[in-house]
């Protein structure tokens, strides 16, 4: 008898699928689609806050740059897309959670070859995410550094967020071999690139740091949040080159996703974060993050 899968999405879940609102067991993709076959796809998450998808747009059109970089033609204008999101997030009544908008190359033959391949597949998956306990919001979290580099940016550019996420996927399972929830993870000159699913802030004396994207950064949502965040507060922020070293000396260090939001880090590599609690200008941002996302236009 075969047991129940704890991890099943619920049954009364919508999901849109080319065109069409689908329960989880009809919303399907076909085996020799290449998204599925070769990871040949996009995709963007974003939040929902008190009912709307926050910076909506913004995730639109950095699907667009990574679509474009990996010459996938989207089967949708932006005002399609937009409303697609929207719609799914309705279906689902969707008040605070999360949405997975992913465009794959479409179903192809058992090749390489992006000519032969059909029309991209869209789909929009609304639904609840909790990325780390609420506990490490307010004590903060344990992170390790990684021997898995991110992408030469000659191979797969960390810019595209594409389907092919098995080198974080590497990162993250070493992080949980470790007994922790994330990994910093360094480019192929051994400069701080990102986490596996968040961007790396930390403090120097008052003063905040973080990778470059030519460093290997993707292009964060929050992270352009949290930038402006600090510029109206004054706050010192300087986009550079950061080796290993500095992290382990910095007074202060917290991670920006969509799904993660801000998050304080207090470990690195079993060293203490400054005093091993989340750090003034820490907590600052995550207090002007919250009541950013409550009050910002889409």
């Amino acid at each position: 008898m075969a047991t129940e899968n704890p991890f099943a999405p619920k049954p009364g879940l919508k999901i849109y699928l080319d065109g069409k609102l689908l329960s989880p067991a009809e919303a399907k993709v076909s085996v020799f689609d290449h998204g599925l076959l070769y990871g040949d796809g996009v995709f963007e998450g974003m939040r929902v806050y008190s009912g709307h998808v926050f910076k909506l747009d913004a995730h639109i059109v950095r699907l667009h740059d990574s679509a474009k970089a990996i010459r996938l033609t989207l089967p949708m204008t932006h005002g399609q897309i937009a409303d697609a999101v929207n719609q799914t997030v309705k279906a689902n009544g969707i008040v605070d959670g999360y949405v997975r908008l992913v465009v794959t190359r479409g179903v192809g033959t058992l090749g390489l070859s992006i000519v032969r391949t059909a029309d991209p597949s869209v789909f929009v998956i609304a639904d609840q995410i909790e990325l780390y306990p609420r506990e490490l919001y307010e004590n903060g979290m344990a992170v390790i550094t990684s021997s898995v580099i991110r992408n030469h940016p000659n191979a797969v550019s960390p810019r595209v967020k594409s389907l092919n996420y098995l080198n974080n996927i590497l990162a993250k399972i070493e992080a949980l071999d470790a007994g922790v929830l994330e990994a910093i993870m360094f480019n192929h000159t051994g400069y701080v690139a990102e986490a596996t699913g968040d961007n790396v802030f930390t403090v120097h004396r008052g003063e905040v740091l973080t990778p470059r994207s030519s460093d290997g950064a993707l292009e964060g949502i929050t992270r352009a949040v949290v930038i402006e965040l600090l510029q109206k507060r004054s706050i010192p922020l300087r986009e550079t080159k950061m080796t290993r070293h500095d992290l382990y000396i910095a007074d202060e260090c917290f991670m920006t996703g969509s799904a993660a939001e801000v998050v304080p880090v207090t470990q690195i590599d079993n060293r203490p974060i400054g005093d091993a609690t989340p750090g003034p200008i820490t907590r600052q941002v995550m207090k002007d993050f919250a009541e950013y996302v409550r009050t910002a236009p889409a």
